[in-house]
């Protein structure tokens, strides 16, 4: 799956965190984009629950790849990840922000002409209040490592 991913990152590569760090798990998007900061070479963003705030900005960077990173039930075992695509969001409810998401991916899409997708990474707790669980932690500093690796050796921004 990683290598898969490594090559859906192309050209000026723009990573999105989506969710609400007050949620346990779902806080893996933040939480991935605050770890990555001054790491990689990419445009990086904490978009928390309100990514469609964010199109302005995203869009004038002009960016090639655009990946989000949001918890969502995949019903998979927790700290899994996966690729999802903008057309599998309105079959399946994989996150939260289900009907935003597909919303905003297709206006991004649309807007930039890039690759959006979304990485998402399956919780164990997303209730208020709860605590960040040790498969999703490490799945979160596996994906670090992996996009300090990837990103690189990408151009400057």
């Amino acid at each position: 799956m990683l290598a898969s991913l490594s090559k859906r990152l192309k050209g000026r590569v723009f990573l999105v965190g989506i969710g609400n760090i007050l949620r346990g798990d779902d806080a893996a998007g933040p939480l991935l984009i605050e770890r990555l900061a001054g790491k990689v070479k990419a445009d990086l963003l904490d978009a928390s629950e309100v990514p469609e705030s964010y199109i302005g900005r995203i869009a004038g960077r002009r960016p090639d790849t655009i990946m989000l990173v949001d918890a969502a039930d995949m019903g998979a075992d927790p700290g899994a990840i996966a690729i999802i695509e903008i057309e599998n969001l309105r079959e399946q409810s994989f996150s939260s922000h289900q009907m935003g998401l597909n919303l905003f991916m297709r206006c991004l899409q649309t807007v930039t002409g890039a690759d959006v997708f979304l990485l998402g990474i399956q919780p164990r707790v997303t209730g208020f209040g709860a605590k960040f669980s040790p498969k999703v932690a490490e799945t979160i500093h596996c994906l670090e490592e992996f996009f300090m690796e990837v990103l690189a050796g990408k151009e400057e921004l």
